[in-house]
Parts: C-alpha cells; structure tokens; sequence
C-alpha cells in the first residue's frame, strides 16, 4: 500500500516530488501563483490567486497533476484518475468539502483550481501539542467527520468511499471547522467490486489491503484517525491491525471508558463487527458526550447540527395552506391563509385572539401601524383591520389579486397587484393618492425609500418611480421579478426568474454585476457585513459579496429555496420547499440546527429578537412557534 499525501490547504505537506510552478507564473491568465504549499509524489499544490477579482483578493489552490510515469497506459491512467476527482468533487456541495472552482490542462500538465483553506491539519496540530489533545475537542472533530462521511456514503446516483481518512486529510479552518481535503483516491462505491490496494499504512482496513473499499473501511480509519489523535500513537509506526494491543486508556487515562468503547467498535477487524453507518458511530459519539456531561460544551455545539435540536414553543393549526410571512405586532402574531383568513394569535402562547375573513386566499405579509393592520388578498382588495377587534376599517379595491405586501411610508400604503399597476393608498383612509403602471403583474414587495419606490413585475422589468408617479428609469430582466429588491450604499440587489441575482445602481438603473445560480430566483436578498443572502429553487442558500459578487458559500437543502433569508445576530434562518426550517452559521454556511414540518415552507420566517422566538408557516397548514 502507498502513503498517501496532503493535498489541499494552508500548510505544508510531506516532502516529495517539488512542483515545476514558481511563484509570479500566471495559468490561463487568472491564476497567479504565489507560492508551494504541499507536494506529493504525484502531484503538488500551490497557493494562488484569480485574477478576475481584481479589486478583492480571492486566494484558490491549485493542485497540479504530476505526471512522471513513461508508460503510455499508465500515463493514460494517472490522466484519468485526476480528471475523475475532478469530476468527483464537482459534484458535491458540503460545507467541510472543498469546492471546485475549474479544471484545465497546460503544457501537458492538468490542473485542479480548488477553494483555497486557511487553517492547519490535524496532523500539524497534533505534533504542536504539548500534552494529549483534550477529549471534548476531539469528540467534536468526530462528529463533524461523521457528518461529511455520511454525506459522501449516501451521495446520488452513487455512493463514494473516501479511502484515506487520516489526520494529514483534515484541515481545520479559521472557524475551527473541519474540512476533508484530498479525495486524490476517493471512489464511487460498487458492492463486491474490488480493486487496487491503495491507502494509507497504519489507518487503512484490513479488507482494503485485499482491494476492497466500503464505507465500513471509512469508518474503520476515522476510528484510527481519533485514535492516533487521543493518544498521540502513530499507527503508521505499529503492526497493522494492532489498537486491541494498545487501548487508549492504557497510553492516556484521562479518555472515559465511554469513548474508549465507541472507538474500539470501530476498528472492529471484521467490518460487520463495527458500526453499520456513520450515522451510528456519530450517535455512539454523541451518546459519550450525554454520558459524561460535556454535550452541551463549547467546543460541541459547533459539531452538532441535529434535526430537532429546537424548541417548538407551540403550533396553530388554520383550516389551509400557510404560504404567507407571518408578522408580530403589539404581543400578537398576524399571518394569511389560504382559507381567505388573516389569523391573530397571542404571541406567547398561540391561543386564538380573531380571524378576519376575505373572499380570496392571503399569500401576502401583514404590515402594521398602532391598531391598525393592512394585509392584501387574492379578492383583489387590500384591507385595513382593527388590530384588537379584528373589525374592518376600511378596504381598497384594485382589478386583479394582490400578491404584493404593503408597505407603509409616511402615512400612506405602497403596494402592487396583478393589475399591473403600484397602488399608493393613505393609510388612514384608504383613498388613492396615485399610481404607476407596469408592463405586467407586480408581484415584488415595493422598497420605498426618501422620494423613489423601486419594484420589479412579471415581464422582468424592474422600475424606479418617484413620488409624483413619474418613471426615473426601467431594467429589464429576461424574466420576472417576484423578488423584492433591498438597497445598500445606492446599489439596488434583486433576483429574477431568468436564475440571475442583480446590483443595479439605484439613482440610474445602471447594471454593476450579475451572479447567475442554477434556477430561478424569488426569495428576496438580504444584507448583512458586506454579503448578500438569498435563497434559490435550486435548492441553496447563497451568500454573495456584495461588491465583487464573488461567491463566499453556498448550503444545500433537498428543495427549492422561495423564502427569504432572516438573519439575526451571526445565524441566518431560512425556510425551504423541503418542509424543514433551517439555521445556518451566517459566517460559513454551516447548519445549526433544523427543524421539520409536515409541509413544504414558502413563506420568510419572522423572529422576535426580544423573546428569540421563530415564527414560521408551513403548506401543513401549521403556525409554528420555535425557541431559537
């Protein structure tokens, strides 16, 4: 078997083949190399940076394919092992691996342009440590190994077997979250097929020795990796197959029985003697941490990432679908229904105040001001309702549905309908001051702001009025606008349905960039640092730096994203088609926690930040009260 090699991140890696790139060369004219940080005997990797940003610097790694082999079989096999790790990690979305980013072949040399990872491995860690690495922290690691083990082991159409799980392939970034790097040997799971034997001496299977990798083989060398890391024991330097020989307790004492165990079912010789998942060692290891008292440490709560891991407060059941935004206003929670109800529920404790009856379904958010509540519905009428009566105060009508939430601004109500014009309403009264009319549909929530309203329709047009109704100026989009536009430093951001998120300069409606993601847009943006989040029905939550439109990361759910992103302190919350409400680290991307509903969630969440509580409707007809 063959000592496999670092191969991606910010540390240097063995000594071994030095790689022919010097710092100042330029590949493709864009990637400008700055310098070798880890080298192979196959391949090496530089630290780069692309060229296309010129005004951010946006560091990349590049690995470089070395190939040294005279043979024109073998030659043609190293090719194509590296282009199918190319092809490998394009296909994966996580957040502990690395994104790809291109792939090209220059003079005879192929080339893998890869996110670039600021952190060091844990086998770098390992040997700066005085003393044994603590048992909580190295808890922690596991769980997060786990959780990228399981997503490969269940990735569609085919599962992948990582093959070199070792602490030399385990960055940990500056967020203190582990990265897997390195899939140079990776491949998809085929059962009963066996192939060569390839690995890392010491952490690999006794069945990968005889050319047969499984996710069990994995699971046997993350038990080696916790291993070699609490008690500082290279297996590289014992017999094979020798941990029986060598318990931890017995080399570092201060590991619990508990988590001793869990690793000894791990490096089980027999591969149907150890865990059947990796989901099962991540509970075993969770289960160590409940035992001893330190789940809830620190250092774990930034592993855990668990379904159910908040608190349901308490849940409202209407008579249909809840597509609509909810809204707290004065200790009530106000929210439209499908059953052509706009519902009012005590905040604390969900009991039933009043429902407000239309003749169409409520897919708009409620604003309010004092006692009064204004809320559109498909009956093509916005409404204005007493906040603690729920009687009718007066109602406005247009020609066709309202989808579009109103928005208040200086006592008077701004909002669009499917009869292609952008009502604005006195509040008080509910006479018509003006309106503007569109080229289709407006469907957007308007942004209103000093003396312009800016807002998007159905034909993909975007406009910018003033308040006299007068058009200052039109973008078009080539296809509708559903998402409501944000404005930060005089630059307009918005999605379309034609899969492009937009900047727009707000005082001439001058195109700055575009990001373009893999379907339509409606979730709506929000700001927050320096970056854009936002939702797409490609399934992910983007987030997107706001000058460059260089994209920071990405998170996948199992559906599309139409909601919008709520972001609170350093956690965006975010609904999706998949029924699950999702927390992730506003920051990296990673998921927090979520929680699952019996129904698809279309509507953006509302979060009292006094209380911490989540509010979310969901397609199962429920109002949901979550404690965050």
């Amino acid at each position: 078997m063959r000592r496999t090699t670092r191969s991606l991140g910010g540390v240097p890696g063995s000594t071994g083949h030095i790689g022919k790139l010097q710092p100042g060369i330029t590949l493709q004219d864009r990637y400008l190399i700055l310098g070798n940080i880890g080298s192979g005997g196959m391949s090496s990797v530089y630290k780069g940076r692309d060229l296309h940003f010129p005004n951010v610097t946006k560091l990349v790694a590049v690995k470089e394919m070395i190939n040294l082999a005279s043979d024109p079989t073998m030659h043609e096999m190293i090719i194509k092992n590296f282009e199918r790790e190319s092809d490998m990690l394009a296909t994966l979305s996580h957040p502990a691996i690395p994104r790809i980013y291109d792939y090209f072949s220059h003079e005879n040399s192929s080339y893998l342009v890869m996110e670039f990872i600021e952190g060091k491995d844990l086998e770098a860690i390992l040997k700066g440590t005085e003393g044994f690495l603590d048992e909580e922290q190295v808890i922690s690691w596991g769980i997060e190994l786990c959780d990228v083990l399981s997503y490969i082991h269940n990735h569609k159409p085919q599962p992948i077997v990582f093959r070199d799980m070792k602490p030399s392939n385990v960055m940990i970034d500056q967020l203190s979250h582990i990265r897997l790097i390195d899939f140079g040997i990776a491949r998809n799971f085929q059962p009963g097929e066996k192939g060569t034997m390839i690995g890392t001496e010491g952490y690999s299977p006794p069945e990968q020795y005889r050319g047969e990798a499984s996710p069990p083989g994995d699971i046997y060398a993350l038990g080696a990796t916790l291993h070699h890391l609490l008690t500082k024991r290279d297996p590289r330097a014992e017999p094979p197959f020798s941990f029986a020989e060598r318990p931890i307790r017995s080399i570092n004492s201060a590991v619990s029985l508990q988590l001793e165990e869990a690793i000894k079912i791990s490096l089980a010789y027999d591969p149907k003697d150890r865990y059947p998942s990796t989901e099962m060692f991540k509970q075993a290891l969770l289960g160590v941490a409940t035992d001893t008292g330190i789940l809830h440490s620190v250092k774990l709560k930034t592993a855990l990432a668990r379904e159910g891991d908040v608190k349901e407060l308490w849940s409202f059941e209407c008579e249909d679908e809840l597509r609509a935004s909810p809204l707290v206003h004065e200790g009530a929670v106000l929210i439209g229904c499908y059953d052509n109800n706009l519902y009012a529920l005590d905040a604390k404790s969900g009991k039933f105040l009043w429902k407000y009856a239309t003749e169409g379904g409520i897919a708009t958010k409620p604003t309010a001001y004092d006692d009064m509540v204004f809320f559109g519905s498909e009956d093509h009428r916005m409404y204005a309702v007493s906040l603690s009566s729920g009687q009718i105060i007066w109602s406005y009508y247009t020609e066709g549905p309202i989808r579009s939430s109103p928005v208040i601004y200086e006592n008077h109500l701004f909002f669009g309908s499917d009869d292609s014009s952008m009502h604005v309403v006195n509040m008080l009264s509910g006479q018509r001051a003006w309106r503007a009319n569109a080229a289709s549909a407006i469907r957007s929530t308007p942004l209103v702001i000093e003396d312009r309203v800016f807002f998007g329709c159905e034909t993909g047009d975007f406009y910018s009025f003033d308040f006299r109704g007068e058009m200052k100026w039109r973008f078009h989009a080539k296809r509708a606008i559903t998402s409501s536009p944000i404005i930060v430093d005089g630059i307009l951001y918005f999605g379309s349905l034609d899969w492009t998120l937009y900047a727009v300069e707000a005082e001439a409606g001058w195109q700055l960039w575009r990001f373009r993601m893999g379907r339509q847009i409606v979730s709506s943006p929000v700001y927050s640092e320096g970056k854009i989040y936002t939702g797409c029905a490609d399934g992910h939550v983007y987030c997107i730096d706001a000058s460059s439109s260089h994209e920071i990361w990405r998170y996948k759910t199992e559906h599309q994203v139409t909601a919008t992103p709520v972001i609170v302190e350093d956690s965006v919350y975010i609904g999706s088609v998949d029924g699950a409400m999702y927390c992730l680290d506003m920051r990296s991307g990673r998921l927090r926690w979520k929680f699952r509903t019996n129904g698809p969630i279309t509507g953006t969440a509302f979060i009292d930040e006094i209380t911490r509580t989540l509010y979310v409707g969901s397609l199962d007809h429920k109002l949901y009260a979550l404690l965050t």
